[in-house]
C-alpha cells in the first residue's frame, strides 16, 4: 500500500514546499493548481478505504493535515445525485477532479439574496478549479452522475475540517456549520520501510 501513495505523498511534500515558499495566494492557487492536476491526471492511489459513498450524504474523508494546519488535503466522495447546500469556505481552496463528474454553481449575492453567477462549470478528471474570499467563495456542487460515484481531490489553506463557515440559503442569511470529517483513521503517507529495503538488499556491505 506504501508504494500506491506515492503519488499522494509526492503532492504532499511538494504543496509544503509551494507553501513555505510561496510569495501570495495567487501563486499558491495558480502553482498548487498544476501540483494538483498532476495528481488527479492519474487514477488508481486513493485506498478504497477514502473513495466509499455513503447513501445518505457525500463524504469527506481528510488523507493529509499539515502539522501546523496551513493546508489539508481530502476526498470528496459523491454518491449518486448527491449535491452540497450553497456554502462558503473562508479560505482558499483548489478542487481537482479525480473520477467521475461534478457540477460546481458559483453564487454572489444580490438584494440580500444568493443567486447563481454564470453557467454551472463541470469538472471532468484531471480538471482543476480554485476557491476563496479573493476570486469567488461561494458555490453549490453535486455529482454530475445520477447512477455512479464521483470523487474530488481538495486541498484548503486550513485544517478545513475545523473551520467554521457557513451555509447560506438562497433567500438570504447563513447558517454557521463546521464540517468535520468521515473518517477516524488516516493514510499511512509515511512507511517509505519497502523502499529502504530494497536499497538496502541491492547494496554491498
Amino acid at each position: 500500500m506504501s508504494g500506491a501513495l506515492t503519488p499522494l505523498r509526492d503532492f504532499v511534500v511538494a504543496f509544503g514546499r509551494l507553501i513555505d515558499t510561496a510569495p501570495h495566494e495567487g501563486a499558491v492557487l495558480r502553482d498548487g493548481g498544476a501540483l494538483l492536476r498532476q495528481l488527479v491526471a492519474r487514477d488508481g492511489w486513493l485506498p478504497d478505504a477514502f473513495a466509499r459513498p455513503d447513501p445518505e450524504r457525500y463524504q469527506q474523508f481528510l488523507l493529509h493535515a499539515d502539522s501546523t494546519e496551513r493546508f489539508s488535503v481530502v476526498s470528496f466522495v459523491w454518491g449518486p445525485g448527491q449535491a452540497t447546500p450553497v456554502h462558503d469556505h473562508t479560505v482558499w481552496g483548489l478542487i481537482g477532479m479525480l473520477r467521475g463528474s461534478e457540477y460546481s454553481q458559483r453564487y454572489v449575492e444580490q438584494g440580500g439574496r444568493w443567486r447563481p453567477h454564470g453557467p454551472a462549470q463541470r469538472l471532468l478528471p484531471g480538471d482543476v478549479e480554485a476557491v476563496s474570499p479573493a476570486v469567488g467563495d461561494v458555490h453549490r456542487v453535486h455529482n454530475a452522475y445520477v447512477d455512479r460515484v464521483s470523487i474530488s481531490i481538495h486541498v484548503y489553506g486550513a485544517n478545513i475540517g475545523a473551520v467554521a463557515r457557513h451555509v447560506l440559503p438562497v433567500e438570504g442569511g447563513t447558517k454557521p456549520f463546521v464540517s468535520g470529517y468521515s473518517n477516524t483513521v488516516l493514510p499511512n503517507l509515511w512507511d517509505r520501510s519497502a523502499d529502504v529495503r530494497k536499497v538496502i538488499s541491492g547494496s554491498r556491505v
